[in-house]
């Protein structure tokens, strides 16, 4: 079992920046990939940002893409989502998943933290 625990969320006015932390435990933190999704009311969850687990490639959906930044800490077990200049739409739960090594799917998910971004 992996353990996943984030922070950083908050209310931040448009065009601010937030830095979500997600804290891993109970397996090798390394032989994970990490992810953030996001579910905003009323949506379907979706999509920020993936990572490898030696953070040799990363992936981001377009909706963020040259605004947020994923990033992993192996030696601190923990991955990092910055965000910069949010927008309103960036409004959501935020979740980070790990994803085992040579499996398709996370099968591991946190509580989430939620981010407002207010106009």
């Amino acid at each position: 079992q992996v353990q996943l625990v984030e922070s950083g969320g908050g209310l931040v006015q448009a065009g601010g920046s937030l830095r979500l932390s997600c804290a891993a435990s109970g397996r090798t933190f390394s032989d994970y990939a990490m992810g953030w999704f996001r579910q905003a009311p009323g949506k379907e969850r979706e999509f920020v940002a993936h990572i490898s687990r030696s953070s040799g490639n990363t992936y981001y959906a377009d909706s963020v893409k040259g605004r947020f930044t994923i990033s992993r800490d192996n030696a601190r077990n923990t991955v990092y989502l910055q965000m910069n200049s949010l927008k309103p739409e960036d409004t959501a739960v935020y979740y980070c998943a790990a994803r085992y090594s040579g499996y398709a799917h996370y099968g591991y998910w946190g509580q989430g933290t939620q981010v407002t971004v207010s106009s």
